[in-house]
């Protein structure tokens, strides 16, 4: 009997950004298991807020399974197993989020056929100060980190990438990677890569950005760095950090459609602009100031190739006629679950329910 270990992960009730959690079990599978083979498992949520001390116990319910490069020792083809959160009688935990993308694509989101790419922006720190940054004082200004290279400019790629070839071993669909504005900060993307026969759907996605997560979290044990999702790590004259969101449906994608269909997309965003940025972040106010390439908070805005907008049209969609927009809105701590539904909800006029 071979035993192979299972790192079950999922997201805690913490308010107002929930944190990943896991735990570790042994398990018997086959050589080519399936989602169905991982067990249920429980969790003590009252050490999670998800539960009180008197009825502590909630369930595990495993939806997707991955590759674990970083435990995987002797051959032992161990896995990570990405859990929803349900109550003791089977129904959602009300910190489940996934729920609420998976409810509107069972009432009919998914034959829009949304396709997803999220850029997931993040700062390193070590001793509560910036990768790189020197203990007292600034480093140089925003100038020459992005997408930089040098001693004196980038800070932290060995982690970066370590973080990206896990990824690439654990079978996400990682599309690429790259030092940020600010020194000590990185961006990775998730999502669609023009591959074939990759499922690029939304809740996919959304499982792959939550487990990309945790790897990076995991990784940075090693390296004894933290890995920050504030959306404005350092205040002043600093970038803050998002998570710019690429979408597209199957009629935006159309070259014979796709112009009109982004047009009703963005004019359908703008009509939601207020409701969906209480989803989009905490403080993200201190983000999207109109300033460091955002948007403000309190306008909707579009524009063809403008990273100061709501919505950026790349140039070669405007070119083509078809193709994608980009959200740059989300902030760095936002839930793709949630942002997926919003933007789904959107484009199809299904309800948007919170649980």
């Amino acid at each position: 009997m071979k035993v192979n270990f299972a790192e079950y992960i999922w997201i805690d009730g913490i308010n107002p950004t929930g944190a990943l959690r896991s735990k570790t079990r042994a398990v018997v599978l086959s050589e080519n298991p399936r989602i169905t083979d991982f067990p249920t498992w429980s969790f003590d949520g009252s050490s999670t807020n998800q539960a009180t001390g008197a009825d502590s116990d909630c369930i595990l319910q495993p939806i997707n399974f991955f590759s674990d490069p970083i435990s995987d020792t002797n051959n032992t083809n161990n896995y990570l197993v990405l859990c929803e959160v349900l109550n003791s009688d089977g129904s959602p935990h009300i910190s489940n989020k996934r729920a609420v993308l998976r409810d509107i694509l069972e009432k009919g989101g998914k034959d829009f056929e949304a396709w997803l790419g999220f850029e997931q922006e993040y700062t390193m720190f070590k001793k509560n100060i910036p990768l790189g940054w020197p203990e007292h004082g600034f480093p140089a200004p925003q100038g020459p980190y992005y997408c930089g290279v040098g001693s004196e400019q980038i800070f932290g790629r060995e982690l970066a990438n370590k973080h990206r070839d896990i990824c690439i071993n654990s079978g996400i669909v990682y599309y690429g990677m790259n030092a940020e504005v600010m020194p000590g900060q990185w961006e990775y993307q998730i999502g669609y890569r023009d591959f074939t026969k990759e499922d690029v759907s939304a809740i996919n996605v959304s499982d792959h950005l939550w487990v990309a997560r945790w790897l990076l979290h995991r990784l940075s044990e090693e390296y004894n760095i933290h890995i920050s999702h504030d959306n404005k790590p350092i205040k002043g004259d600093w970038n803050g950090a998002g998570m710019h969101t690429n979408f597209s449906t199957k009629d935006m994608r159309n070259k014979d459609i796709g112009r009109k269909a982004i047009e009703e997309a963005i004019a359908n965003l703008k009509i939601r602009h207020v409701d969906h940025i209480k989803y989009y972040g905490d403080r993200l106010e201190e983000r999207l100031t109109g300033q460091h390439e955002t948007s403000s908070l309190n306008e909707f805005s579009y524009g063809i190739a403008n990273r100061g907008c709501s919505i950026r049209i790349p140039r070669i969609v405007e070119q083509k006629g078809y193709g994608y927009l980009e959200d740059r809105r989300p902030g760095a701590n936002a839930d793709p679950y949630l942002i997926s539904a919003l933007l789904i909800s959107a484009v199809s006029g299904i309800e948007f329910k919170a649980l």
